[in-house]
């Protein structure tokens, strides 16, 4: 695109957002949505970077939204926070709301436009040392904290905290943090039990090969979350197939996990670790835990129903486990499978847990978001409590279309204990279920006295829900 036309596009973007943001403003502050409360305070810098013609948008997207050099309330007054997440992030929000009740600024960065109401910075999340560079470059006061809320986001996050001299995390960690092959290989040599595990190469036969020797086996992309292309297979005919769905998720040239099924109940772990030290936040455990062939993720309740022997050595091997792969600053979530009187460790990731479910969690009357912020800034973090049971339920795509509705809501808001229904994703949208997808439909978070009450909510809850998929063909290309 000639650099003339980028300009003038980007001139008409600051017009339009301007006239936005001069209607926000006419909106009384104390009713506004976070969001719109920060940007009509100038307290949240939505900057647009793409391409080579990043000066030209930044500077209309820095007279849409100017930052203030102070935000004037919260434990945090005046603290520049940036906050980098992928565009289809479910967190920004959250992020930005626990932001406002700190006090901060805010900038943010993206990896498209679409991502929040106003404008961001885009930048190429694949490229951590070029976008931090140019990041820095582009920002027009110091940082006194970045965050990466998930994906890629989080290895841009820990190269600028690393050239700010804000605490970080190793690049190799999060290298190993963001790919199960590399996890595996730094668990085994730690010796952190595990499955047993092989990586099936681009051209190699799955029947010759010795992941074959593993069944029944789970195969799995090294890159991907939410159990997308994750599937079980019993017989070596259903291995092939497996890895082929893999293949034609990721490419033929990326490698393919295999491991060995573990059985057992799934629990989760939450923490935040500051200079190599974990403070758990939550251990939830799933009731419904998957066995395939496809891996959904429905409830999760905390605290786990473990017994204090299992508890102890769930966390014994989390440590481990964080130990080996070399992380030491920030939230991590991490799986393990308990069978009896063993645990074996899945796999952690350099972030809080997914989706929407940090919701069901508050530390101290404190969102998850808002103890990530406080971490970033080196405020204290209460430490988590007794505080009854909470819970979620993860509301998975059943079938391939375009999504009408999902009815009973409303019914489902009002079943005792349930606090709150979440559906995300809007009417219209093209769903695919796993292993193919990589989206949940919706979230419903619960809270109760105890652990079983709390299941019985979300499962009541769940049963008032009816999911409408209009179906469709598959694309083609």
């Amino acid at each position: 695109m000639p650099t003339s036309i980028a300009r003038t596009g980007a001139r008409v973007a600051g017009r339009r957002a301007r006239a936005v943001l001069d209607a926000r403003r006419s909106v009384a502050l104390d009713r506004m949505h976070p969001l719109d409360r920060m940007l009509g305070l100038g307290h949240l810098n939505l900057l647009f970077a793409g391409g080579e013609h990043r000066t030209d948008i930044v500077t209309a997207a820095r007279d849409t939204a100017p930052m203030s050099s102070t935000a004037d309330t919260g434990p945090a007054p005046g603290a520049h926070v940036l906050l980098i997440a992928p565009a289809g992030s479910y967190r920004i929000g959250d992020h930005l709301a626990a932001a406002h009740d700190l006090g901060c600024a805010v900038t943010v960065a993206t990896d498209a436009a679409v991502a929040i109401p106003g404008s961001a910075i885009v930048v190429d999340l694949d490229d951590p040392m070029g976008t931090a560079a140019a990041l820095l470059a582009t920002l027009d006061r110091p940082i006194d904290a970045v965050v990466g809320t998930d994906g890629a986001a989080v290895a841009v996050a820990g190269e600028i905290a690393r050239r700010c001299g804000l605490p970080a995390n190793p690049a190799s960690a999060l290298a190993a943090a963001d790919d199960k092959l590399a996890q595996r290989r730094a668990l085994a040599q730690a010796g952190v039990p595990q499955p047993e595990f092989a990586a099936i190469g681009a051209g190699e036969e799955v029947e010759a090969h010795r992941a074959a020797a593993l069944l029944p086996a789970v195969s799995k992309p090294v890159d991907r979350t939410a159990s997308q292309g994750v599937v079980r297979a019993d017989t070596p005919e259903q291995l092939r197939a497996a890895v082929v769905g893999v293949r034609r998720l990721v490419g033929a040239s990326a490698p393919v996990l295999v491991e060995r099924f573990v059985p057992g109940v799934e629990v989760a772990v939450d923490g935040l670790l500051r200079g190599g030290r974990l403070q758990v936040l939550a251990v939830f455990d799933k009731p419904d835990t998957p066995t395939g062939p496809t891996f959904p993720e429905t409830l999760l309740v905390s605290p786990a129903r473990l017994t204090d022997d299992a508890s102890a050595m769930v966390l014994d091997v989390v440590e481990r486990a964080v130990r080996a792969v070399g992380l030491t600053e920030g939230p991590v979530h991490a799986e393990c499978r308990v069978d009896g009187d063993r645990v074996r460790f899945l796999e952690l990731a350099a972030r809080t847990i997914g989706g929407l479910c940090s919701r069901s969690l508050r530390v101290a009357g404190l969102r998850v978001e808002e103890l990530v912020l406080r971490h970033a800034l080196g405020l204290p973090v209460p430490p988590a409590g007794a505080d009854g049971a909470t819970g979620v339920l993860m509301l998975p795509v059943t079938g391939t279309g375009r999504l009408v509705a999902v009815h009973g809501v409303e019914r489902a808001r009002a079943v005792p204990g349930v606090t709150d229904v979440a559906i995300p994703i809007a009417p219209g949208t093209r769903v695919v279920p796993l292993p193919a997808g990589d989206r949940y439909l919706g979230f419903v978070f619960a809270s109760a006295d105890d652990p079983d009450a709390c299941e019985r909510a979300l499962r009541r809850a769940w049963a008032e829900l009816t999911v409408e998929v209009a179906p469709t063909s598959a694309p083609h290309g």
